[in-house]
């Protein structure tokens, strides 16, 4: 009801996304991760699909800024250590 949805439209969008968050796939319904949260866009309001915390969180302290986001993973990408087998 937040963001002008019903729960049948959530459940619809969480269905769409085959129950994972739309940016990492993490699971709904997993221990730490219980919800998916809903995504909006913070000008016009409208919701753009489920994220789990962690995303959700990253994605509103980037301000949903793509460019920032993409400047960091370009930095994230840079100093990328080599996992050992």
């Amino acid at each position: 009801r937040r963001f002008g949805i019903t729960p049948a439209q959530y459940y619809a969008i969480l269905a769409e996304q085959g129950g994972k968050c739309a940016v990492c796939g993490a699971s709904a319904g997993a221990v730490h991760q219980p919800r998916l949260h809903v995504d909006h866009d913070h000008v016009t309001g409208r919701v753009r699909g489920l994220l789990c915390g962690q995303c959700n969180n990253g994605v509103g302290r980037f301000g949903d800024d793509p460019e920032l986001l993409h400047a960091a993973g370009r930095y994230l990408e840079r100093f990328k250590i080599p996992k050992e087998d």
